[in-house]
């Protein structure tokens, strides 16, 4: 922490919006699978607020309830998951996108269990060293873990510190600014519980559209309120047009119902996860390389999906093959063993399309 933001810390006024917040908090908190509420006197299990924030990272906690359920339930402990089989750790996450988090997910688990003896270390910058934690994740362990006096922002606390102070320049330019902001507040004592009260602070009062202003904690300080701008803060440069990639899925059945997939290269998109064989996805229209020579039917429906950076449209061409075939590529999983669920969501749009298909020619 630098001495600017410790020399704010020790100011009275931040110090009665911190124990507002907190009073707020004590009353409204959310109700969540992996919190400890405030008041309660347990301490959070250090293993559950890992997962959680690593499966939050650019997903709504609505979409993570079930993941985090499914995956607690199957692998209560730090150790059961660094034990589990890759295979069923990725086909678990399907689903929920941004899949180098689930790789990273075995990676820690799996360093945590054989250097730090399956005990999550409590500081901030040993956490930073493992597979998957970068400052937001290990300053969010730390606090609401361990409760360290850790500052943490996320894309919450920086709407919420860009309408308390009136911050007018714009993200991502603005974020050094909103850090300052945010480490000025956070307390010494109940960090962790501070830490969620913000979050919960700009998920459910704070909000990007239409604030709560009138039942907010920090409504009488609110800079945005008094100016009438809160639903314009923060302010956010253009983001930059996406491109649109093309590519084709190539979804062949056997005789005996198998399909065939293939597990996609651990590195890129998607990485590690079972899909179907297919082309790379380019701009310009990709070469067909077929992973096994036979009278391929397009669909004629284009699969749309979007990823972080990018459009794609999704050729699906499908066939029926014989018990003999040969492929040039991927393997054929009998039908007992293939469970569309295990497939990421693009994997499955292209499945929904083929299926069910013509049998006959």
């Amino acid at each position: 922490m630098n001495n600017e933001g410790s020399r704010m810390r020790d100011d009275t006024v931040n110090t009665a919006l911190s124990a507002t917040l907190l009073a707020w908090y004590d009353i409204h908190a959310r109700e969540l699978p992996w919190r400890v509420p405030p008041g309660s006197g347990l301490r959070a299990d250090p293993y559950r607020i890992w997962m959680s924030e690593i499966m939050l990272q650019q997903t709504t906690v609505a979409a993570v309830k079930d993941y985090f359920a499914k995956f607690t339930s199957r692998w209560p402990t730090v150790s059961n998951l660094a034990a589990a089989e890759d295979a069923d750790v990725m086909a678990a996450w399907a689903g929920l996108g941004y899949y180098a988090r689930a790789r990273n997910l075995l990676k820690c688990a799996r360093v945590v269990v054989a250097d730090y003896g399956g005990i999550f270390p409590a500081d901030r910058a040993v956490l930073q060293t493992l597979p998957g934690i970068g400052p937001y994740t290990s300053a969010a362990i730390a606090s609401i873990a361990f409760d360290a006096s850790e500052t943490v922002v996320d894309g919450n606390v920086e709407r919420v510190m860009a309408r308390l102070r009136g911050i007018e320049t714009p993200l991502p330019p603005a974020k050094p600014e909103l850090v300052a902001a945010a480490e000025a507040l956070t307390p010494a004592l109940r960090a962790g519980d501070y830490a969620q009260a913000v979050m919960d602070l700009g998920a459910t009062l704070c909000s990007p559209k239409s604030p709560a202003c009138g039942i907010c904690p920090w409504r009488d300080p609110c800079v945005a309120r008094a100016a009438g701008t809160a639903a314009e803060l923060p302010r956010k440069l253009p983001k930059p047009e996406k491109p649109t990639r093309q590519g084709t899925a190539y979804i062949a059945r056997r005789a005996d119902g198998a399909f065939l997939l293939e597990t996609r290269p651990e590195k890129g998109l998607l990485g590690g996860m079972l899909g179907w064989p297919g082309t790379v996805w380019s701009v310009e229209p990709p070469d067909d390389t077929p992973p096994l020579n036979a009278r391929w039917r397009d669909t004629g429906t284009e699969v749309r999906h979007t990823f972080t950076h990018f459009h794609l449209k999704l050729r699906v061409l499908i066939v029926d093959v014989p018990q003999d075939v040969a492929t040039v590529r991927g393997q054929f999983i009998g039908k007992h063993n293939f469970r569309p669920s295990d497939l990421p969501t693009v994997m499955k749009k292209a499945f929904s399309v083929a299926t069910p298909w013509p049998l006959d020619d």
